[in-house]
């Protein structure tokens, strides 16, 4: 977790719990508002996606019917 959502998330515990509620209201606006399909990766997740690729480039994927679903 970054410095700034840590700060953030301590700026957010110190308001009331009706505060809170808004202000998280508000920051899912800001998110729909910079991502509306929820489209864009975030750092972590980018690093995550880049190290499955390399894993499947590397190690190929497992064939669907191998798979016991049960």
């Amino acid at each position: 977790m970054s410095e700034t959502v840590k700060e953030a998330a301590d700026l957010l515990e110190m308001l009331p719990e009706s505060e809170q509620r808004f202000a998280l209201e508000l920051i899912k606006k800001l998110v729909l508002a910079w991502d509306p399909d929820f489209i864009k990766l975030t750092p972590a997740e980018c690093t995550e996606l880049k190290e499955a690729e390399k894993d499947i480039e590397k190690n190929g994927t497992i064939p669907h019917e191998s798979i016991k679903w049960d």
